[in-house]
């Protein structure tokens, strides 16, 4: 997103949900038994990866992977299509029946208020089936701030929907128990979401924003059954019985091992316009290493299909792009993927990393140009210098930090830190985080930082390290990689700064910014940029934020990338989704010769 935190696959999993503000199209279908325009049914569809979901939860995944998973079984009011040739950034009604606009009485005419139908046909898959209520939108909103595990984004929203932050505020205080959370959602009003009868969800806004529809998008804005809440959020338990309203639904999900998703029967095709649902079953096997998964794709193993939660490895990315292999494709993304995070509140090195001279020093000692080498190169890793990506609405070039040893021993000394040992959070099982770990370990020590590697499973980076600040206070971690991109298109500025940069209010679980960066003149021109009149004013002042966060250091940005993914020949109709990170997997067929059982 923010959408999320992403899988930076091509980093294959340095873990959104990015966003592109185009895309490349969708891979020539190929392979016998289903050609462009004569789609096929039936067969499994086989996804091999080396990492899992953040959560199996609608209502709280933050993460590129969890929204590609969701895509099978859950439904938004609004959401990116699979459509070739950049219409797949651009909202489509889902759930709703169409898009909101003044003319249609489905905005107010001061903007603060909208009013969605739901699409009738739309159905749990429940005993029996039973169609999905406003009431439904309702509780899905509430569920996002629950005490156990509250959503990552909720900083997008806090102060725009009417109530919500009273509504979180209580909701935190609430007993973390499957009974305190249901009384708490049955008895609490949330004055900015309201059911106005079985098929009408009305939203109440502080103030105009022109991005809603784009924010309703995310996954966080599903619907949520009545059953969701007989089980804790975020449990293995209620990711094995959360009801389904999409194409498929979870037959068996085992954490960091497999999901299995098999055919919804309440589903109607003529109540979803986005998902063609061609397969009959999906298996995902996250046990497979990154080099395995791509062999297996190339040299047509019979149970290899797509991709889950990495890309072709960047070694490989060369070879491939030169002999114009068609089953590879690369989209434009809106992000920042991946970018060095400073744990500022680290108590290690005497504090050191809490001083912004030292970070400004490291800063200067990291070669971007070795770490996008190490990713696949300049062309599908461009530099990204400072915070917001180019074609973010208030993004203005500067380069802060280029490369600079020298300058970057005499701010260490200045400091009064000439020598650091720093702890390296990474994934080691994708080659991108462990090449860049290893690249920035050369790097530092060059300017006597020493440099400790961290290894992580990619199903703990997150949701055991990242998102949990007592290991931050503890210093656990001082240095690692993290992914950005936007939640939205364009005018989405708001969505890197308020949960990344924005102080307390962004601090995990809530928010995502890991490294709990807390700058007064930075929350206070993020929020003079919240409030600004006009787009133009609110861009000038998003760029003065952009120039402050890169003066305190708060982190290294490396470059806004773009997207590699590969798949077997038998997948047709491979349509990168940016939101997702990787192809549809609702709207690909197999070739019927191939068809895995």
């Amino acid at each position: 997103m923010a959408r999320k935190r992403l899988a930076a696959v091509s980093l294959a999993a340095v873990a959104s949900i990015a966003l592109a503000a185009c895309s490349s199209g969708g891979t020539t279908p190929s392979g016998s038994g289903g050609s462009a325009g004569t789609p096929v049914s039936g067969g499994t569809l086989n996804m091999l990866g080396a990492g899992d979901v953040d959560y199996m939860d609608p209502n709280l995944s933050y993460y590129s992977v969890g929204y590609l998973n969701l895509r099978m079984w859950s439904r938004q009011l609004f959401t990116y299509p699979a459509e070739p040739g950049g219409k797949n950034t651009t909202p489509v009604a889902d759930l709703a029946t169409e898009i909101p606009t003044a003319a249609n009485g489905g905005i107010s005419p001061d903007g603060k208020t909208y009013t969605i139908k739901i699409r009738p046909g739309a159905k749990w898959s429940t005993s029996p089936a039973r169609q999905v209520t406003a009431a439904d939108m309702v509780r899905g909103v509430k569920r996002t701030a629950n005490p156990v595990q509250p959503f990552g984004g909720i900083p997008d929203f806090a102060n725009l929907i009417v109530g919500y932050k009273a509504f979180a505020d209580g909701f935190a205080k609430a007993p973390k128990t499957v009974a305190g959370i249901q009384e708490y959602i049955d008895k609490t009003p949330l004055p900015g979401v309201v059911a106005k009868d079985d098929t009408t969800v009305v939203f109440h806004l502080t103030q105009q924003a022109s991005y809603f529809v784009d924010m309703l998008t995310l996954p966080a804005f599903s619907a949520a059954p009545v059953e969701s809440l007989k089980y804790l959020p975020a449990s293995t338990e209620l990711g094995n019985k959360f009801p389904s309203d999409g194409p498929y639904k979870v037959d068996s999900w085992v954490p960091t091992k497999s999901i299995t998703y098999s055919r919804n029967p309440a589903w109607d095709p003529a109540s979803d316009p986005v998902r063609k649902a061609y397969v009959d079953k999906i298996v995902v096997n996250e046990t497979v290493t990154q080099d395995s998964i791509q062999q297996q794709l190339q040299t047509g193993t019979p149970s290899a299909d797509m991709e889950f939660d990495v890309a072709p490895p960047p070694s490989q990315l060369p070879a491939l792009q030169a002999k114009k292999d068609p089953k590879l494709t690369i989209g434009d993304t809106a992000s920042s993927n991946p970018y060095v995070i400073y744990n500022t509140v680290s108590p290690n090195n005497n504090k050191a990393l809490q001083n912004p001279k030292v970070r400004q020093a490291i800063n200067f000692a990291i070669n971007r140009d070795h770490i996008l080498q190490v990713l696949g190169g300049k062309t599908l890793n461009p530099p990204l210098t400072h915070v917001l990506p180019d074609v973010i609405t208030g993004s203005k070039q500067i380069d802060p930090y280029p490369y600079n040893p020298d300058k970057a021993k005499q701010l260490l000394a200045e400091a009064g830190f000439p020598h650091l040992t720093l702890k390296f959070l990474y994934r080691n099982a994708t080659e991108g985080s462990s090449k860049s770990f290893q690249t920035i370990q050369q790097d530092l020590s060059k300017v006597g930082i020493t440099v400790v590697g961290v290894p992580s499973p990619n199903a703990d980076f997150y949701v055991k390290y990242l998102q949990v600040p007592s290991v931050a206070k503890r210093g656990v971690w001082d240095v690692s990689l993290a992914g950005w991109g936007a939640d939205w298109y364009g005018n989405a500025a708001l969505s890197f700064f308020n949960p990344l940069f924005s102080g307390e209010p962004s601090y995990p679980p809530v928010g995502s910014n890991f490294g709990l960066y807390n700058d007064p003149e930075t929350n206070t021109l993020i929020e003079q940029a919240i409030a600004a009149p006009t787009v133009d004013a609110a861009s000038e002042l998003w760029a003065k934020a952009d120039a402050r966060v890169m003066d305190q250091a708060a982190f290294f940005p490396l470059t806004s990338n773009k997207q590699a993914n590969y798949h077997a020949e038998q997948v047709n109709n491979a349509v990168y989704v940016p939101s997702m990170q990787n192809y549809d997997p609702t709207n690909v067929w197999l070739s019927k010769d191939k068809q895995g059982g």
